[in-house]
């Protein structure tokens, strides 16, 4: 771990607390606390997200800045029109661009770093050094000014190259809007203009390389989200006969509310039951009444200090006379961790998301199993930057996102679903969707937290 002592002292607090947390281990699986501790308040957590950001303007961004040739990067928005990486740049105070905020960095080498200019909006804690004309501005017609701004600072650095944010592949790397881009041309003219390229990687792997200061705090939301689910998939919220699957969605939204948390997708839970099958990744139900014998599953995500997760648990209604699920059923949630360490197996970095998918695939089919694998980068976005393992209708490769390289420090959503025929169903096949994050540490991938190997019992 590369140590870096912030101004403020945090990042100190940050990696002490680290040290308390057990590591996440390639195989192994952690105990869960009885009792998940609630996040800081909300000046400690924008404390903490400001020295994150600070590490990765410093950390991150110069090295990849030269990994990919770039000698000054444009990220160019206007307000509630933001390109995707501007929220991965700036404070958690900032909640939009304003007016229009050009952020301007510029490699000066080795020795002297990067520069960061701000072009509109603010310096961000002092991360970025605002450049204003007031003369100019005076002179220039409203909104002019900053495109002429733009020019004068690129003309006095003579960047050999000039990246921007321009892809078909990667939204990441798409934030660049048409109209900006013709104020653009306008504003440099075609010398400046035959400098400019596409910085595609660059916002990528921005966006995808996580810190691991990150970490203590991932897991701690990862330990909600497994704490709500093991209440959601209880006594305490399902009543057999009367609660439905409707009925614990909203639970579990409104407990989300209740602690000051976010979501970035609507929670689903889907019943399956013999003569009731899994339809399909896209299947809705609605108001299905959750009896004794059913397999319940969840699909579940928190958005809290900058990050999201995402999880897939299942459950088991209990009957009268039952302490565990009939074994065809416990079968079936056996095959879906074979299929998950299948995959870890293969997850290294300097792969490609499709050769790994390949690999797992082969690997599913001489093991036996019948199943699908649709894994995803998470970090800053839920469906994060990286590369795609697989879309659950896309089991041959996903031509250019999964043509994308893993990289040390990256986080995945293992995210995948076996389907077993269980005996006691009549040979019916039992679909197990399961979804767990997964950290990288070097040429290392383990669990953030744990995965669930047993069925949430429903008494």
């Amino acid at each position: 771990m590369v140590r870096y002592q912030g101004s403020n002292g945090i990042t100190a607090a940050i990696l002490a607390a680290a040290l308390l947390w057990p590591a996440a281990g390639s195989a192994g699986e952690q105990p869960k606390p009885a009792v998940t501790k609630p996040l800081p308040s909300q000046r400690e957590q924008a404390a903490i997200r400001q020295e994150w950001l600070k590490l990765r303007l410093e950390r991150v961004l110069p090295s990849l800045m030269r990994k990919h040739g770039v000698a000054m990067w444009l990220v160019i928005c206007r307000e509630y029109n933001e390109d995707p990486v501007f929220y991965s740049l700036v404070s958690p105070t900032v909640f939009a661009a304003r007016r229009r905020t050009i952020y301007i960095f510029f490699d000066r080498g080795e020795e002297k770093g990067v520069e960061r200019l701000a072009l509109g909006g603010g310096a961000n804690g002092g991360l970025y050094a605002v450049y204003r004309d007031p003369e100019m501005e005076k002179r220039e017609l409203w909104g002019q000014a900053q495109w002429v701004m733009l020019r004068k600072l690129i003309e006095e650095r003579n960047p050999a190259t000039i990246a921007v944010d321009i892809s078909r592949t990667h939204a990441f790397s798409d934030g660049l809007s048409a109209g900006e881009r013709e104020a653009l041309e306008d504003a440099l003219g075609p010398m400046w203009m035959s400098r400019l390229v596409r910085a595609e990687n660059l916002p990528l792997e921005y966006v995808a390389t996580r810190l691991p200061e990150m970490l203590p705090t991932y897991r701690q939301l990862m330990e909600i989200a497994h704490r709500l689910i093991e209440r959601a998939f209880s006594s305490e919220v399902i009543k057999p006969g009367v609660t439905t699957n409707t009925d614990v969605v909203w639970w579990l939204w409104q407990q989300l509310s209740d602690q000051g948390l976010g979501t970035w997708f609507h929670p689903t839970v889907d019943v399956q039951r013999p003569g009731m099958p899994h339809d399909s990744v896209l299947s809705e139900q609605e108001n299905v009444v959750i009896h004794r014998g059913d397999v319940l599953h969840v699909d579940f995500g928190i958005k809290a200090m900058g990050l999201a997760t995402d999880t897939q648990h299942m459950g088991y209604v209990l009957r009268e006379s039952e302490r565990e699920p009939p074994p065809g059923v416990q079968k079936a949630l056996a095959n879906a961790n074979r299929l998950q360490d299948l995959l870890m197996e293969r997850m290294r970095p300097g792969h490609l998301g499709n050769e790994i998918l390949a690999e797992t695939l082969a690997a599913m089919k001489a093991a036996g199993i019948k199943g699908s694998v649709y894994s995803h980068p998470i970090g800053d976005h839920g469906h994060g930057a990286g590369p795609l393992i697989g879309l659950w209708d896309r089991q041959q490769g996903v031509p250019g996102r999964g043509d994308v390289l893993v990289l040390p420090n990256m986080w995945f959503s293992i995210e995948l679903s076996a389907s077993t025929p269980v005996p006691e169903w009549n040979s019916q096949e039992l679909w197990v969707g399961q979804e767990e994050d997964a950290a990288l540490d070097g040429d290392k991938v383990g669990w953030v937290l744990t995965r669930q190997t047993k069925y949430h019992l429903i008494r």
